[in-house]
């Protein structure tokens, strides 16, 4: 067990998240333990108290706690199983000397965390580093059930730039979605600002995001501002449509709940259209039944950014999950007749 200690940020460690750096530091760190430390005060930067995503910056001082020892070396992160290094390896998209993008599988969680396990984007990351020394890391996430395009960085100064780039909001993501009934206007923006419900059910799972009318954000408790683009691609008489959806701003949850919100939840949307519902029409439920899946009907589509060492515009794209591909094809949808950006003559 150590003692307390005081490390300082080095200049070339800023701008990055806090539980990514302390797991730099300290490998027997997980997900969990460094946000008990962060609820429970001790874990503190300059002084105050933190989250795990608050962002250190170089010269900054952080107060780490008494710390088990770390384990032995060949310990200290078990073995990939060949079954889950096949998987991860067969999800990358594209990848150059700085960049590895992944189509993310559905079901399979960006980092681990409260109630995520340990079989998670970021623990397989020993499988994609393709003859380099450090593993790639994480430069934003998808929620467990979206599927699409996940980008890492396979060095510290890539993923420092791809995160300003996020911060920036230069990088650009359309998401494609299945969405209970028909949205009036078919193109549109949702302005609803964003909180987090109280409580939560055992080990976090339970978290749910409220809509707050705009003009009430600033007057809300922990609501942030939130922003997203929609377009109708296609739809199934009153029942069911193909949105694209862009998330001007990065909330949790955000295009789940605002396309709740608009009446017209995300087929497969248990948490915020119901799980026991079947949609007849006119946006209500958020289960078509019959032979859809009731996974969630949400994914990455495609992202463009400025590679942060060609500068070069660079647009990826990721084929449809299995239970969405069947979906379509079921709709009569075809996702090669749609343009790759729908917005752009708006």
């Amino acid at each position: 067990m150590s003692g307390v200690q005081t490390i300082r940020v080095g200049d070339d460690e800023g701008e990055q998240r806090l539980d990514r750096w302390l797991r730099r530091k300290f490998p027997q760190l997980n997900q969990i333990a460094i946000e008990k430390l962060c609820r429970t005060g001790q874990l503190r930067v300059d002084g105050g108290r933190v989250k795990p995503a608050s962002r250190v910056e170089a010269g900054q001082e952080v107060r780490v706690p008494p710390l088990p020892d770390a384990a032995p070396a060949a310990a200290e992160r078990p073995s990939l199983r060949e079954t889950d290094a096949e998987m991860i390896q067969a999800a990358v998209l594209w990848r150059d000397e700085h960049i590895i993008a992944l189509n993310k599988p559905a079901g399979l969680p960006s980092q681990g965390g409260s109630g995520q396990g340990d079989r998670h984007v970021d623990g397989l990351t020993a499988a994609l580093m393709f003859g380099y020394k450090d593993r790639p890391k994480l430069v934003h996430r998808l929620d467990k059930d979206t599927s699409g395009v996940l980008l890492l960085a396979r060095t510290d100064r890539v993923a420092r730039r791809l995160s300003e780039a996020f911060r920036g909001r230069t990088t650009r993501k359309i998401y494609w979605a299945a969405v209970a009934g028909v949205p009036s206007p078919r193109m549109g923006t949702v302005r609803f600002g964003l909180v987090k419900a109280a409580g939560h059910g055992r080990g976090g799972e339970g978290e749910k995001m409220i809509c707050v009318h705009p003009a009430r954000v600033e007057q809300t408790e922990g609501a942030k501002r939130a922003t997203t683009d929609y377009a109708v691609l296609d739809s199934l008489g009153s029942r069911v449509s193909w949105c694209a959806l862009v998330p001007v701003t990065g909330r949790t949850h955000q295009l789940r709940a605002h396309m709740a919100e608009l009446g017209h939840p995300i087929i497969g949307d248990g948490k915020y259209g119901g799980s026991g519902q079947e949609n007849l029409g006119d946006g209500w439920g958020a289960q078509l039944g019959g032979e859809i899946s009731r996974k969630l009907h949400l994914h990455a589509r495609s992202i463009s950014f400025d590679h942060p060492i060609t500068g070069k515009r660079i647009t990826l794209t990721a084929p449809l999950p299995e239970h969405m591909a069947r979906t379509w094809k079921t709709l009569g949808w075809h996702e090669n007749e749609m343009p790759a950006d729908p917005f752009e003559d708006a």
